[in-house]
């Protein structure tokens, strides 16, 4: 029941990321156009940030749930497979390391950004555009888990 859980926000999340990208592309076009014909639009850049923060780390989740991410592979590829193992569990837990961190010292920066907000949206905090970082990294870390989790399970059953 977890899994399918984890396969509804996969979707969810990428659903968002498009959505964040289309809108975003939309207001850097309007804010353009605007800027162009002498009524510059200052709120459509700081909602552009916003989206593609969003889209950023909610994209990241899902490069990384389907094993998009740029890897190069070219020395490891090349070793033996109860190697490769080895290197895929250490690179695993050095991203899992990493990612505690970031969600840590996110949720601290979004903390601290409380009180800031846009110059061209000033009812909107700073905070909801910090808050993708620790969040996206938590999608990350939990599809990193599951990724090392399956790994291990692969390499008990003969690598």
């Amino acid at each position: 029941m977890l899994l399918k859980f984890y396969e509804w926000l996969g979707t969810v999340e990428m659903r968002i990321a498009k959505v964040c990208v289309i809108v975003l592309t939309f207001l850097v076009f309007l804010s353009a156009v605007a800027r162009s014909s002498g009524h510059p639009m200052s709120w459509t850049v700081d909602m552009a940030t916003f989206l593609f923060a969003w889209s950023v780390f909610l994209g990241a989740d899902a490069a990384m749930r389907k094993d998009m991410l740029v890897s190069i592979d070219l020395v490891v590829g090349r070793l033996p497979k109860k190697a490769q193992w080895y290197i895929k569990i250490l690179n695993n837990i050095l991203i899992g390391i990493f990612l505690i961190g970031m969600v840590v010292f996110g949720f601290l920066l979004s903390y601290t950004t409380y009180f800031r907000s846009f110059s061209g949206l000033p009812w909107l905090s700073y905070t909801w555009v910090t808050i993708s970082v620790p969040l996206g990294c938590f999608l990350m870390l939990m599809t990193n888990f599951l990724k090392t989790k399956k790994i291990i399970k692969e390499g008990s059953d003969g690598v």
